[in-house]
């Protein structure tokens, strides 16, 4: 897979994911997400505007499932998503007809890792279940509330290597990573690069950062690109 910047929308209203896209694409960032706030806020109508709006652009919808995965998987294909997550901490069962789902309806699945015991362990369990990709993923609260206790706070790069080296199918590193980190992931085997809190989103306020957000993104999509 050639390396991929997906920028991920996790703001709460349309308006504002439609704007914080537009300004994404034309920075040169390949995929859109519909991140988890903006589907609890608007459902699907949230992925059905980026859809109707974008109509050629892949879209992912990060709705984590963890049940009643096959209905959830045709609500998000219904509404535009070409991609759709379900986590590794879901039952087997809900993981399988996610992937099935994929398989009858075109969509591509995306595992998540978040909240397992063993990450990389979680990561293989995903591709063996027949997941397309694979989200190496540390949680929000998980960082913040590590941090909290004055601990150190975990990255999703203290596993990345292991992770990539335990699957076969691309791998997407998430959670907390600078600029830096994020456009450093293909150097570590993982080409889809996702921009979100706290590069590109305000990760407390849940809305576009300040600043020249569209120049940022348009140097990361330039480094990324340049990798082969």
């Amino acid at each position: 897979m050639r390396p991929t910047v997906q920028i991920s929308l996790d703001v709460t209203t349309i308006d504002e994911a439609l704007s914080t896209a537009e300004m994404a694409l034309r920075a040169g960032v390949d995929w859109l997400e519909a991140g988890t706030p903006l589907i609890i806020a608007e459902g699907m109508n949230g992925v059905r505007a980026l859809r109707q709006r974008f109509p050629q652009t892949p879209i992912v919808a990060d709705l984590k499932t963890m049940d009643g995965g096959y209905l959830e998987a045709e609500l998000m294909h219904k509404a535009g998503a070409t991609h759709i997550v379900v986590m590794a901490r879901a039952h087997e069962e809900t993981i399988k007809v996610v992937v099935k789902a994929g398989r009858d309806l075109g969509v591509k699945i995306m595992g998540d890792n978040l909240g397992c015991p063993d990450m990389v362990a979680g990561a293989k369990m995903l591709e063996d279940l027949g997941c397309d990709y694979v989200i190496h993923h540390i949680g929000y609260d998980e960082r913040r509330g590590i941090a909290a206790r004055g601990e150190r706070m975990p990255s999703p790069l203290d596993e990345l290597r292991q992770v990539v080296q335990a699957v076969k199918v691309p791998v997407q590193a998430v959670g907390g990573l600078t600029i830096e980190q994020a456009v450093a992931t293909p150097s570590y085997g993982a080409p889809l690069v996702v921009l979100g809190a706290p590069l590109t989103i305000d990760a407390d306020a849940f809305k576009t950062a300040s600043g020249d957000v569209e120049g940022s993104l348009r140097m990361i999509c330039q480094k990324v690109h340049a990798y082969t």
